[in-house]
């Protein structure tokens, strides 16, 4: 069973209330920290895909997620799968949304974030 997680975050501005402890990423920054929010759930999101091998072996698919990260709290919120980039089954599909949702990037960033990212789920080749 491999995972590979990869994305790409997109940054737009807004205005953060004066006085508040924000953090000012680049959009690299904001992609990198993304990512490694999204990756503390990785135990969750394979086994998501290991349930699905339990029930169909040879299984394999993507799942295509876009979401927000608001500026104020730092909350993924707007979690949408992406019905054309996902391949994989509804259940993997439910489980990734489910394991991501509630996560905070922290601290806040000044910019309100748009994220997409895509988790493609294929067996492991077996050892030699």
């Amino acid at each position: 069973m491999k995972q590979w997680l990869f994305g790409i975050v997109l940054v737009t501005s807004s205005s953060a209330s004066a006085g508040c402890s924000f953090a000012l990423r680049s959009p690299e920054m904001y992609r990198d920290d993304t990512t490694a929010l999204l990756s503390t759930r990785e135990e969750q999101i394979r086994a998501c895909y290991d349930a699905e091998l339990a029930r169909n072996p040879g299984a394999e698919g993507k799942v295509t997620l876009s979401f927000l990260v608001l500026e104020d709290t730092g909350r993924l919120t707007d979690i949408v799968v992406d019905e054309d980039g996902t391949t994989a089954s509804k259940e993997v599909t439910s489980c990734v949304v489910q394991s991501i949702d509630g996560l905070v990037l922290t601290p806040a960033d000044q910019n309100k974030g748009k994220g997409k990212f895509v988790w493609e789920f294929t067996p492991r080749a077996p050892k030699a």
